[in-house]
């Protein structure tokens, strides 16, 4: 049975042992989505997912699909756009923009996670200085992007879109170049996330990252 929180109370979560083994990773529903929160989730490795419907739903999934800077595989077609400087990286120029544009339907989906509630809740923490994106333009217009929670040495990935071919793996790999971080934190696997070399590590393995970066 899943633990409700009072959305009044103080933030606080069950510990990440007592998660649902189906739906993998389901920790908890309830709370608050606002900056105090947020922190006290993304410390412990725990972030939001739910739909409009549904009430606030936190997860903590093991194994954790992560991507270590130094395992980044960049292509010789994504090394060579990036040299030709035919798009221009930015950080943090207009979050909103990115976030809107990733939370827009997608081809082949139906709906979006990133819904009014996530929308304004993370450009929140932007303002507060926790949320970053990065913007890939073409002449002014905007091609790609991805956002994310940094905390430490740590960036929490969210969410990236393309309109343009390789536009948001420019955004990924101005991320890894700023030598900023020493994990992304992918949460949940998927192919492509493979095909840039996210790995898969343990909640043991993830937990002692979080404790040793943030």
């Amino acid at each position: 049975m899943v633990p409700w929180l009072e959305a009044t109370a103080k933030p606080y979560f069950p510990d990440t042992a007592s998660v649902l083994a189906e739906p993998a990773g389901l920790l908890a529903a309830g709370g608050r989505l606002d900056v105090e929160w947020l922190l006290v989730a993304y410390r412990q490795g725990i972030f939001p997912w739910f739909s409009e419907s549904e009430p606030i739903l936190w997860w903590c999934p093991a194994p954790r699909t992560v991507l270590y800077p130094k395992r980044f595989y960049q292509s010789k077609s994504l090394q060579k756009l990036a040299r030709q400087q035919r798009y221009q990286i930015t950080l943090d120029q207009d979050f909103e923009a990115v976030i809107e544009a990733c939370a827009a339907d997608r081809e082949g989906q139906s709906g979006t996670w990133i819904n009014s509630q996530m929308i304004d809740a993370y450009i929140e923490m932007h303002h507060a200085g926790f949320a970053h994106s990065i913007e890939c333009r073409h002449q002014d217009e905007l091609v790609g992007g991805l956002y994310g929670i940094g905390l430490g040495k740590i960036f929490f990935g969210e969410s990236m879109f393309s309109r343009a071919a390789n536009a948001s793996k420019l955004c990924l790999k101005h991320l890894v170049d700023s030598g900023n971080y020493e994990m992304i934190d992918c949460q949940l696997p998927t192919g492509h996330l493979h095909s840039l070399g996210a790995i898969e590590i343990s909640r043991d393995e993830f937990e002692s990252a979080l404790n040793r970066w943030i």
